[in-house]
Parts: structure tokens; sequence; C-alpha cells
């Protein structure tokens, strides 16, 4: 299995594609295919990076 979000670090701001009422979250931690993220209007919410592959935001 593929980590899908090998490419993020902390600091960097994403989105849920399945997810969109959550708002950008910034990117806490990436350890193993765990993502500990931020959203706006979630909080913080732990990704499997193996099953989702969240969306850079470069605004």
């Amino acid at each position: 299995m593929e980590d899908l979000n090998a490419f993020l670090q902390p600091g960097m701001l994403v989105r849920h594609p399945e997810q969109p009422d959550w708002g950008t979250g910034q990117v806490q931690s990436n350890i193993n295919g765990k993502i500990s993220v931020n959203f706006r209007e979630q909080g913080k919410v732990v990704i499997n990076g193996f099953r989702v592959l969240l969306e850079p935001v470069f605004d």
C-alpha cells in the first residue's frame, strides 16, 4: 500500500475531498501515513493517508 500524502509536511494547508464543510486545514504532523490536520470548522482530525488523498491548498 502506498502513502498518497507522503509529500505533506507540517504547516501545509489542505482540504479533505469528501468533507468540504470542514474548510481548510493545516497539517500538524505526517508520521507513517497518519496525518494530523487541524481543520478550521472541524478541529483536529487524524487521517489515514493510505485511504484519503488530501488536496493541497496553495492560496
